[in-house]
């Protein structure tokens, strides 16, 4: 098939400027659909990393204590045997943070006493229901016993250290990389020891920003209340959270006149706080993207109608010589498809440099290939499409035109 190439490249260098300026559109449009949309599989990415936790049926109650009547561990020993109790309820525990939520607490832990490790490790503190309250799952070790939980710490022994501990795989294999974590010591930064009795997979922790969010461990320990106030966790059975929430907010709102009920939320709720910024980047990266890729779009299929109209006469010629609708049709799809070339490979060099600079100023990955080659391609075929209707237009110009006088 011959696709005439050399008359229609001397058309175009005839009237080179506006297909100069499309195909650096066409560029343009290339380096951000393809970096942005690699930034957005990102997020995607990270949004949809696995818990660990059961998310969907959890849910996460605040109170706060404001008379000087009010007893914080009484309340929340009388909250817990109300909650556990409720039906619907798998379990029920106070903790120290809320998982997901951006906000919680870390510490150091070391190999040996006296060493030294950078690293910090966000900890929960639980009681025996805390794992299960948490719905992650053992995949090796026990799970902590009744009497291993120690009371909370106070303002005399703030810095007591316990003597179990429960870590994530991940942590487990940042500290004990070639051996099993299982009955390990690991040494707080004052040399005290706490032996590793579980390891647990997959689990994230309070700070999901962060680099390593699963390097997390439990402390069988009650947490400290300021005031009453510290989070407790429910878990209920698929379906129940809803209902057991209003029975919740209910019941402990009239259950101690001296404290108040800060909220009784779902922990999506925090999770989704914490992942507002990465959200609203998706958000913003795409409605940008679309509406590059919509001007692209338009200032193809500007060019196309626009080189038809201004050679009407000559497309009348070459019917009236013997030219076919699909001669008159090949010739503007192979024009376009010339400058839309031209404007991916410039697109290609562009994505590539502005991925570049995204890694070495941002600190993010080095732009896949695959997102390349995808977008060549997309943006190729929608090229094409944006000048089909301009060339079908072309090929219904008549013979008679070439005869008629301007």
């Amino acid at each position: 098939m011959n696709l005439n190439v050399r008359p229609i490249l001397s058309a175009l260098l005839r009237n080179r400027t506006g297909a100069m300026l499309v195909a650096l559109q066409i560029a343009i449009a290339l380096a951000v659909l393809v970096n942005a949309l690699y930034i957005v599989m990102q997020r995607v990415e990270k949004i949809g990393r696995p818990t660990g936790i059961d998310v969907d049926n959890i849910l996460v109650i605040s109170s706060a204590g404001f008379t000087a009547r009010f007893q914080p561990m009484p309340a929340i020993q009388e909250d817990l045997a109300y909650l556990r109790t409720l039906p619907g309820v798998i379990a029920a525990d106070a903790t120290n943070a809320v998982p997901l939520s951006g906000g919680g607490s870390s510490q150091s832990l070391l190999t040996a006493a006296g060493a030294h490790n950078p690293d910090t490790y966000g900890y929960f503190e639980v009681s025996e229901q805390g794992l299960n309250a948490l719905g992650v799952h053992l995949i090796a070790g026990r799970n902590f016993r009744h009497d291993e939980i120690q009371p909370a710490i106070t303002k005399n022994d703030a810095s007591r250290f316990v003597s179990q501990i429960i870590v994530s795989r991940a942590m487990a294999q940042r500290l004990f990389p070639h051996r099993s974590a299982l009955g390990q010591p690991l040494y707080d930064i004052l040399g005290r020891p706490a032996t590793i009795i579980g390891v647990v997979d997959p689990v994230m922790g309070s700070w999901p920003d962060i680099e390593h969010p699963d390097w997390v461990f439990f402390m069988p320990r009650l947490p400290f209340s300021f005031g009453g106030s510290l989070p407790y966790l429910v878990r209920t059975a698929p379906g129940q959270r809803a209902t057991v929430m209003r029975l919740v907010e209910a019941h402990l709102a009239k259950s101690n006149p001296d404290r108040v009920i800060n909220f009784v939320r779902p922990l999506n709720y925090f999770k989704d706080l914490s992942y507002l910024g990465d959200s609203a980047m998706e958000i913003y990266l795409l409605t940008v993207t679309a509406l590059l890729i919509a001007v692209t779009c338009l200032g193809i299929f500007a060019l196309a109608t626009f080189n038809v109209s201004t050679r009407t006469k000559q497309i009348g010629t070459r019917r009236a010589v013997g030219a076919r609708r699909r001669d008159i049709v090949r010739h503007f799809l192979v024009e376009n498809a010339l400058i839309t070339s031209l404007g991916v490979v410039t697109g290609c060099a562009l994505a590539l440099a502005t991925g570049y600079w995204l890694s070495l100023a941002y600190a993010l990955p080095r732009l896949n290939l695959y997102y390349l080659v995808a977008g060549v391609l997309a943006l190729w075929g929608i090229g094409q499409l944006a000048a089909w209707q301009p060339a079908r237009r072309a090929a219904s110009v008549p013979p008679s035109v070439a005869t008629r006088t301007v």
